[in-house]
């Protein structure tokens, strides 16, 4: 026990005050060095048990391989302020005396940081990040659980599981709509992270592990609370977002859904909370969003927001980020309105006039962004849009320069380097209208030309579609 009392002191000192003195730097060729958390396998009597899940979670190779997740996966600190470059030097240090008192159950996780984040709505979305050493320990424990569950999960559901994606979600939708099924039950569950009821998930978690010690452990987790303005506050009702454990412990929950709608024969996808019912008639929608209903609230305690909830055509409904429309060859898939709508505030974003410095800098963030958002609306038919926002995107830039210039001498020399006459030259350096207005004139489309852009480093959103499409 001294060892584990050891570790808590030292946890806490790390929390209290962590001077520069005494941060500990990992220094390395930049690749995940492997570590040991683990001595040599002690079996005795207090580690007899009907199960022995706790000693896979903390074998030696099952928490290299969590700590090389966490590291590579980067993250922000918890609330001992401890990065994932410190991580290393302290599990080195500590390992023993942590996997010591996890053996002993003596072991009890740091309450999360509470960060928000903003949503679509307009509202903010609550985040627990765990302390770096909390990460590891719930990615060993995910690591080994995972594989037990993944044999109970439903073929239609799709989040956070292994060789399944989102676009997987999507190709299932777009077979039942063009089998027939034309109407959609689109439930949406109020704050569902936030109201997951502990002991339901328990009971859940035991029907597969029997070893008691893991699932104290994970109840330990759930109950560690929140810090908020330095103060801690308990949690008796949720699953913190930010949690390595918490992806597997949300389709825990959402599986016995899952389970309900196959028994009753119904078509449906289901992505983490969000879940599609298809049906063929208004009638059958309605009787089965009132069933459905009853059955989450009633039997899994949770919340159906009535208001974002609803029955419709899946050509007017959007599901993670898709809809549907009508063609000759059946339906097919499009981007919604409200992500491309975010997609342009972004660029926008990135392309502001009084913000944009560097443009070298600003053409490589514009690529991450157009790269990753293409790669993910890469099934949805969108030439067209790609088109527009190709010429959008191309005057915005073209904004950004004729704003860099400035000075009225500038713009004139640069104008004539690009080859615009003096004459013409001289009268748009002198020009009174607007940047937006005077990018979308002639003289900076034959001067800054697309190819120009192009071979700058402005990356085509038509090209890249192609490439992936």
């Amino acid at each position: 026990m001294k060892g584990t009392e050891k570790y808590a002191e030292s946890r806490q000192l790390h929390k209290e005050d962590y001077s520069q003195e005494s941060r500990l730097e990992i220094k390395n060729n930049g690749k995940v060095q492997s570590i040991s958390l683990t001595p040599e396998m002690m079996q005795n009597g207090r580690n007899a048990c009907e199960s022995m899940t706790l000693e896979r979670i903390l074998e030696r190779q099952n928490l290299n391989e969590a700590f090389k997740r966490v590291k590579r996966n980067k993250g922000s600190y918890g609330i001992d302020k401890m990065t994932v470059d410190e991580l290393q030097q302290n599990l080195s240090e500590h390992g023993v005396e942590l996997r010591e008192s996890i053996l002993l159950g003596a072991y009890v996780p740091s309450p999360v940081r509470r960060v928000e984040i903003p949503k679509d709505t307009g509202k903010k979305r609550q985040l627990g990040i765990p302390t770096v050493v909390d990460r590891v320990i719930q990615q060993a424990i995910t690591q080994v659980l995972n594989p037990i569950f993944e044999k109970t999960f439903s073929d239609n559901s799709f989040g956070f599981r292994p060789k399944r994606s989102a676009h997987d979600a999507i190709k299932r939708c777009q077979e039942y709509i063009n089998q027939g099924y034309g109407w959609t039950v689109d439930i949406d569950l109020q704050a569902y992270f936030d109201t997951v009821n502990h002991d339901i998930l328990i009971g859940l978690i035991h029907k597969e592990v029997k070893d008691i010690r893991v699932i104290s452990l994970i109840r330990k987790y759930l109950n560690a609370g929140v810090m908020i303005d330095g103060v801690a506050k308990a949690t008796e009702d949720g699953v913190p977002q930010g949690g390595n454990l918490s992806p597997l412990l949300s389709n825990i929950m959402l599986n016995e859904l899952d389970k309900e709608l196959t028994k009753r024969g119904l078509k449906y996808v289901r992505y983490a909370d969000d879940c599609n019912i298809y049906v063929k008639s208004r009638k059958a929608a309605n009787r089965v969003m009132a069933s459905v209903t009853r059955f989450i609230e009633c039997k899994l305690k949770l919340i159906v927001n009535k208001e974002k909830s609803t029955v419709d055509k899946p050509q007017r409904l959007k599901f993670l980020g898709y809809s549907f429309y009508n063609s000759e060859n059946g339906v097919k898939m499009r981007v919604h309105e409200k992500p491309i709508k975010k997609f342009k505030q972004k660029l926008k974003f990135l392309t502001g006039r009084s913000r944009i410095g560097n443009i070298q800098t600003a053409y490589e963030k514009l690529k991450q962004a157009i790269v990753g958002w293409i790669n993910y609306y890469k099934l949805a038919d969108m030439k067209g849009l790609m088109q527009k926002l190709d010429e959008w995107l191309r005057r915005r830039m073209r904004m950004c320069y004729w704003k860099q210039w400035k000075k009225i001498r500038t713009k004139f020399e640069n104008l004539q380097k690009l080859g615009a006459t003096r004459q013409t030259a001289w009268k748009h350096a002198n020009t009174r209208k607007g940047y937006w207005r005077t990018s979308n004139s002639p003289v900076l489309a034959t001067t800054i030309t697309n190819a120009r852009l192009k071979k700058a480093g402005l990356v085509s959103l038509s090209e890249t579609y192609a490439k992936v499409s």
